[in-house]
């Protein structure tokens, strides 16, 4: 990395699939605060963790205040984050570092056990600051109805967003139709592909999102709406895929994987510790969880307790 740092015009560096962990990422930290050409980062599966992140996250910081006393360097556009298990504890590093970078037109921070907080931390004071964003993919982290309100509340600032990927979030019914109405508002108008599978969404957000479809997205080219719970059979799916024939695309992905509907309404924060539990029982550790008086304060805590490799 030091050896990098001589390249004048080093634009581009992949990092991707190398296991650095923590451990790696202070030396690294000089690389990354000092590479002025650098305008495309990728840091992709490196097992970085909360505190790896961090570092990672002040690094780029830095770098964007070395690329705002050299008007020569040009702005750093693209940043590739993802499966690192970033978490909650390093997210008011990386709102620092997208707060400075406001000039990123690509971001994808996928799977990284990002929580509800994390997540409102990251789009309020991290990128909400980034208007010019193009593509934005935050899939296979959780939202639930807090990361639903802060999204619905800053996606206005990206008037320029072509590409928003949030499948496998747990956005939730009521976190559709915030998204939705959001949406409505015409300040997306440029928007091509809109991914929202997996998300528990109902027949209710569905008509929200082809109100939305019809009046306020003329660009969407597809939205992808597979493993959310409603029938593949409803009247208002055949209007999507009308709509989208209209327009000339496909539009709609194949709705092969649906949950049934059902009249329960969801409990966000037990799901939440379920998908906690599941998170820590995939790779391989035996927890044994017991929730006193029901509180999800509790698991938080003791999940925070134990490291989840």
């Amino acid at each position: 990395m030091t050896a990098l740092l001589t390249l004048p015009h080093l634009h581009t560096v992949d990092l991707s699939d190398n296991a650095f962990g923590g451990r790696l990422a202070e030396p690294l930290r000089g690389f990354y605060s000092k590479a002025g050409p650098l305008r495309h980062l990728y840091l992709n599966n490196n097992g970085l963790g909360p505190t790896g992140g961090t570092i990672i996250a002040n690094a780029i910081k830095d770098l964007a205040s070395l690329k705002d006393a050299n008007p020569y360097l040009l702005p750093l556009e693209t940043l590739v984050c993802g499966r690192n298990r970033l978490e909650n504890g390093s997210m008011d590093a990386w709102a620092g570092a997208y707060a400075a970078h406001k000039s990123l037109k690509t971001v994808k921070m996928v799977q990284n056990g990002i929580r509800p907080a994390g997540i409102d931390k990251l789009l309020r004071d991290g990128l909400s600051h980034c208007t010019g964003l193009l593509n934005l993919d935050l899939q296979d982290n959780t939202f639930t109805i807090t990361g639903a309100h802060a999204l619905a509340d800053v996606i206005t600032c990206w008037s320029q967003l072509e590409t928003l990927c949030i499948g496998d979030c747990l956005l939730s019914a009521q976190g559709g139709i915030l998204l939705g109405q959001a949406l409505q508002l015409k300040k997306n108008v440029r928007l091509k592909m809109l991914s929202l599978q997996y998300n528990e969404i109902d027949i209710k957000a569905v008509r929200v999102f082809l109100t939305t479809l019809q009046d306020a997205l003329p660009n969407l080219e597809m939205i992808e709406l597979n493993g959310n719970k409603f029938s593949e059979d409803d009247t208002l799916i055949e209007e999507f895929r009308q709509l989208f024939f209209e327009r000339g695309f496909e539009g709609l992905d194949s709705l092969s994987d649906m949950e049934g509907e059902s009249d329960v309404e969801v409990n966000e924060d037990e799901y939440e510790v379920a998908r906690s539990i599941e998170d820590a029982q995939r790779v391989g550790k035996n927890v044994m969880v017991q929730k006193k008086n029901g509180s999800l304060d509790d698991l938080s805590e003791f999940l925070e307790a134990i490291e989840i490799a």
